[in-house]
Parts: structure tokens; C-alpha cells; sequence
């Protein structure tokens, strides 16, 4: 089997797996390191997670992921990896992936509310398991986020019905 084949799917693709395997090593690498440094210093699994608490986390997990992937203001953290495409719903843009290799790797993932969450979920069960105060505030807030998009749609959505 060529080098050439490894790195690909078929004769007609372009993903970039050798990043893709880049970045799910940093992945695993990630909740590894949390996992050894929790333990060393002592910090307990909590013994369940409560339906609210799950709840809180995926709101939470969808917003960020909203806000890193497809939000005007985070374009700064997707411009290396990503080249706009167009305009989205509200404050939201498109963008997609450029270059190769690790670079574009990074350009789906960034570019991807789905991928993105993932990575985001990661790191807020690190930190509720962590300090599960301080991240269930800051859920919450983000939360607050996800329900006043949600409210705002639907007023947009009332007025124009209204108009027709």
C-alpha cells in the first residue's frame, strides 16, 4: 500500500486524515492530561449527573459551539484555517475550510458547529467534574444565550408573519 494511498479515502478525495489523526491524537492527548492532573490532585467523579445538569451542559455545548464555528465576532480565532463564504441567519457567517494538511483540518473542525461541539463538550465535563459551580454557571449563561436566540428568532419570526 502506497504512502499516498494511507492518507486517503479514494482517488477523488481531498481529506486531510493525516491532520484529522493530528488533531484527535490533541484530542485524547487533552482529556488524558486533565485525567492524570485530576487524579494526582484527588478530584472525585461525581457519582451522577443529573438530567438538569445534562441539559444545562448541551445548551451550553450548542451555544459555544454557535459562537466559535459561525459567529461574526470569533472570525478572528477561523480566519487562519477558513475564508468566508456568506452571510448566515442573524449574527451568524459561513466559512469554509483552506490549505491543506493540519491547516485545513483545523479549518473543518473550526468551521463546524457539529465537530466543534465535541471538542467544547470535552472541555466543560473536564471542568464540571473540575469545579462543577463555576461551570454550571457558566452554563447557565450560556444557556441564557441559546434561550434569547431562540426568543429573538421567534419575535423576527412573529413580525414578519404579522406583516403578510
Amino acid at each position: 500500500m502506497t504512502t499516498d494511498a494511507v492518507r486517503r479515502y479514494d482517488d477523488e478525495s481531498d481529506e486531510p486524515l493525516a491532520g484529522y489523526a493530528v488533531l484527535s491524537g490533541a484530542f485524547a492527548t487533552g482529556l488524558a492530561a486533565f485525567t492524570a492532573v485530576a487524579r494526582r490532585r484527588g478530584v472525585r467523579l461525581p457519582q451522577r449527573v443529573p438530567p438538569w445538569d445534562v441539559a444545562l451542559l448541551g445548551a451550553a455545548t450548542y451555544k459555544a459551539s454557535r459562537l466559535l464555528s459561525n459567529d461574526k465576532i470569533t472570525s478572528f480565532v477561523r480566519a487562519p484555517f477558513t475564508r468566508r463564504t456568506g452571510e448566515g441567519e442573524g449574527p451568524e457567517v459561513m466559512d469554509e475550510p483552506r490549505g491543506g494538511g493540519v491547516r485545513r483540518a483545523v479549518g473543518d473542525l473550526v468551521s463546524c458547529p457539529f465537530c466543534t461541539s465535541v471538542w467544547l463538550a470535552g472541555a466543560l465535563v473536564c471542568g464540571y467534574t473540575a469545579a462543577p459551580r463555576a461551570t454550571r454557571l457558566l452554563c447557565a449563561g450560556l444557556g441564557a444565550v441559546t434561550l434569547s436566540d431562540w426568543l429573538q428568532y421567534a419575535w423576527t419570526w412573529t413580525q414578519r408573519t404579522a406583516r403578510e
